[in-house]
């Protein structure tokens, strides 16, 4: 079996600032668990970030949702889509999707038969949204339920039992489990 990749899932300012409409109330302990397992995957960490659609690529579903929330509707070069300063020089490959889920862009990079384990922001949308389809198109996935961040606690919660559904394709650990 091949050594497993550690995905950071959005570590995005726009994510992580409490002011923001998307800051997420956990992200300040996420941050600091998925830093803690960095070490351990070293020369096989992506880290993804959230970028808004080109408006003239906005079809359907997207072009309501950025008019929702005209806040994120910003170019992708605005300092609100950096990566957070804890992990903004982490030796990591960066990949950029305008879409929640994140599996098209990491499959060319992992294949489709990969292990991956999971951190990031936020569980309830982008995070749920990457495991789905990466455990659906073959991946082994583990959850790292305390390196990740939900829109609320609830959310998140929510998340992680819908998520918990699917062993073996997608596994829940916690952080302590896998260092």
């Amino acid at each position: 079996m091949s050594r497993p990749w550690l995905v950071v899932i959005d570590p995005q300012r726009i994510f992580a600032d409490p002011d923001s409409d998307w800051g997420s109330p956990m992200w300040a302990d996420a941050v600091r668990r998925i830093n803690e397992l960095l070490p351990h995957y070293a020369g096989r960490t992506i880290i993804t970030r959230w970028v808004p659609p080109e408006a003239s690529g906005r079809v359907g579903s997207w072009d309501a949702y950025m008019k929702a929330w005209p806040f994120a509707d910003r170019p992708p070069t605005d300092p609100y889509f950096d990566l957070v300063d804890d992990l903004a020089d982490v030796d990591a490959l960066v990949l950029d999707a305008p879409t929640f889920g994140k599996w098209d862009v990491l499959a060319p990079i992992v294949g489709e038969a990969a292990e991956l384990v999971i951190t990031g922001v936020s569980t309830d949308c982008c995070v749920i949204s990457t495991v789905l389809p990466a455990a659906d198109a073959g991946a082994t996935v583990t959850v790292v339920t305390d390196a990740c961040a939900g829109s609320t606690p609830e959310n998140h919660a929510a998340a992680i039992q819908v998520m918990g559904l699917y062993p073996p394709q997608v596994n829940l650990a916690t952080s302590a489990n896998l260092t």
